[in-house]
């Protein structure tokens, strides 16, 4: 006789439902009905249930789905409490995309070993064309980044503890004296001396504005880029610009003020040697030098709902160094450094330059260029961070075209009013970039002052379809406000120029107490593109930093032999042979992150591994009997010292330098002689 059907009641987060279902039945076959009452963007295979909602016995549907109902003693009528976790949808797209972390019993595997956690950065939505082209719903369709996931579950509220003057209430009551503040409470910024609101409560701030629940009124996304350029297909049916231009194609006018908000609030160097390391060039050429910061974004506890940015390597690019400045080439290759820090789990957060000038007092001290008096970042470089920033755009949902501002941050290293080295943290304001974007602005030779374009250039000047001599430039109207000497606030046009302190933010910079840096063996391989100095990257290098040709295998030490493989400047050089193959150059990183002992040894089984000692054996380097990556190698960081900045800085599209090039054509022909080896 068949068993009387129960009805189970389950509650989720989502909601209540009820199912019918046979006794004699296991919980596996409930994972089909589940999922027709749950939110189609869970990941099935994290559904758990529990007999309460907090506290209770947690199982995995999956764990128990061979147990059936009346086994675990199920009735009729009794409640079961659902968990689970959703999938983030990618941008464009409202179907489950790939969790964000790899788990380590992914598919991905290489000689059974799991490979390489690696970043997947949200793809940013395209640049808008006009102030309309907009996205559809963004808050479903667009995909953050994870810092800015988890911040917006956040509460953001600063808690008060009781006062003892004015609470009159018990230990468990609340009042305005000491309920939790606003995270954009101006009070409690003044008090902590926050100058800028992160940008999470800055958002908070201007949702609460914008989107009211009490007036039930559609959502809103609270956030709009500012677009000063002329507007595209204007629905009038005018001639497009320069032929013709009308009120609603053109960009209103402009009125600058300082930022109160920025994107990225701290910026933190994980080791001293990283800044000791871009300031040896300094040292030993007295020219400036520029980098790039890689490393990753994280919360930041000291401000509410803040944001920082960790670096873990600086890389150097192609560049010709000056005492007065830096000209960048083109970075050729900068597409595979971005894939190498994608693999060790980092992305390009910065850059960084100098901007140094010895005193000639023979102590180590140097001038102090950029002070209250004169200008902490010139016209120049606000230009250059800016077109930084445009490249590097910041996804977000709760902006009605998917992407606003940048993360992307600018540090100096220059001489403080002490007469040290010093650094510095700034980012262009979202409107210094679109003004930039929008050929509003140009540098000028004063560092303190950004000139306005004038439409009268030659260069931009055409013959129209009447005849007439008309401008390929639209410039609006620009003003600036500013406190007189009678302490009015006035406003004032910016034409020719205005001061640079209205398109740049401060940051907050520093170290952190206890250095954990990810790579453990920088500054034993050579840094990139400084044959200036004489030092360049081969294959000998290689073999003296992983200590391939020191005797003795078997007595090597293990754990320092893992440190040695963790230096970012060798796996840009490994990855630029082309030796190993993709799953096995990510399995050395992970080997360079994680500094895992038992994935360092699956590594000297792979055969591209092999084929890199041939090389390096072949080039005159003799790796030791039992040949192996990880041997002890002694490290030491360089001495503390002070930071730097640069002045003049510019994009070069020709020029690359060819030294470093012959020496890979030199490899690339010695790897030929042997089967197997391959380098392109």
């Amino acid at each position: 006789m068949a068993s009387k059907s129960i009805v189970l009641r389950f509650q989720s987060k989502d909601g209540q439902f009820r199912l019918t279902v046979s006794p004699s039945d296991t919980f596996g076959s409930l994972l089909s009905p589940l999922l027709d009452h749950l939110p189609k963007d869970i990941d099935s295979t994290s559904i758990s249930i529990a007999n309460q909602p907090h506290g209770g016995q947690e199982r995995s549907l999956r764990d128990i789905k061979a147990l059936t109902f009346e086994r675990v003693g199920l009735n009729h009528g009794d409640r079961i409490f659902l968990t689970y976790s959703t999938q983030a949808p990618l941008n464009g797209h409202s179907g489950p995309a790939k969790s964000e972390a790899q788990p380590h019993n992914s598919s991905n595997r290489l000689n059974g070993k799991p490979l390489p956690e690696t970043v997947d950065l949200p793809p940013v939505p395209p640049a808008p064309t006009s102030p309309s082209a907009t996205i559809k719903n963004p808050w479903e369709t667009v995909q953050q980044a994870k810092v800015d996931d988890e911040l917006d579950k956040q509460n953001g509220k600063i808690p008060r503890s009781r006062d003892q003057k004015m609470c009159r209430h018990g230990a468990k009551g609340m009042c305005d004296y000491c309920m939790p503040l606003e995270p954009y409470d101006a009070k409690y910024q003044e008090e902590k001396k926050i100058k800028h609101l992160s940008f999470h409560s800055h958002l908070r701030k201007i949702n609460s504005a914008t989107n009211k629940p009490e007036l039930k009124s559609s959502y809103m996304p609270p956030l709009t880029e500012p677009y000063y350029r002329v507007r595209k297909n204007c629905p009038s049916g005018h001639p497009p610009w320069p032929e013709g231009i009308c009120t609603k194609c053109q960009p209103s006018a402009i009125t600058l003020q300082q930022q109160p908000f920025r994107m990225v609030d701290h910026v933190e160097f994980s080791s001293p040697s990283l800044i000791n390391t871009l300031l040896d060039f300094w040292r030993k050429t007295g020219s400036q030098r520029v980098g790039f910061l890689y490393g990753r974004y994280e919360a930041y506890t000291e401000v509410p709902l803040g944001v920082k940015a960790v670096v873990e390597t600086i890389y150097e690019p192609p560049q010709n160094d000056e005492i007065d400045g830096c000209t960048l080439h083109e970075w050729d290759n900068e597409a595979d450094i971005d894939e190498v820090a994608r693999l060790c789990g980092l992305q390009k957060v910065g850059v960084i330059f100098t901007d140094l000038v010895d005193a000639g007092n023979n102590d180590g001290s140097v001038l102090c260029k950029r002070h209250f008096d004169s200008y902490y970042l010139s016209s120049l470089e606000i230009a250059f961070a800016a077109r930084l920033q445009a490249r590097n755009p910041k996804a977000t949902k709760w902006s009605d075209t998917g992407r606003f501002g940048s993360n992307f941050v600018t540090c100096v290293l220059s001489g403080d009013e002490d007469s040290n080295i010093a650094i510095s943290a700034f980012q262009a304001s979202n409107s210094a970039v679109e003004m930039i974007r929008a050929d509003i602005v140009e540098p000028s030779a004063e560092p303190g002052v950004m000139l306005v374009r004038s439409e009268d250039d030659e260069e931009e000047l055409m013959i129209g379809p009447n005849g007439k001599v008309v401008s390929r430039r639209y410039i609006p109207e620009v003003y600036y406000r500013r406190i007189n000497e009678y302490g009015a606030s006035v406003q004032e046009n910016a034409k020719p120029s205005f001061p640079v302190e209205y398109l740049l933010v401060t940051l907050t910079h520093g170290f952190p107490t206890e250095a954990a840096p990810l790579f453990t063996n920088s500054g034993t391989f050579p840094v990139e593109n400084r044959a200036v100095l004489g030092e360049g990257q081969d294959l000998r290098d290689v073999a003296k930093t992983l200590n391939l040709k020191s005797g003795g295998g078997r007595d090597m030490d293990p754990e320092g032999g893992v440190r040695a493989a963790s230096d970012f400047h060798l796996l840009c050089f490994l990855h630029g042979m082309d030796i190993l193959s993709k799953d096995e150059f990510a399995l050395l990183c992970r080997v360079a992150t994680t500094h895992s002992l038992a994935d360092g040894f699956n590594l000297l089984e792979t055969p591209g591994w092999a084929t890199l000692l041939t090389i390096i054996q072949e080039s005159g380097e003799r790796p030791s009997k039992r040949p192996s990556p990880f041997s002890a190698a002694s490290h030491s960081y360089h001495q503390s010292a002070s930071f730097t900045s640069t002045s003049i800085l510019s994009r070069k599209r020709n020029g690359d330098d060819d030294e470093d090039d012959d020496d890979h054509d030199d490899d690339g022909q010695l790897a030929k002689k042997f089967k197997g080896a391959s380098l392109r």
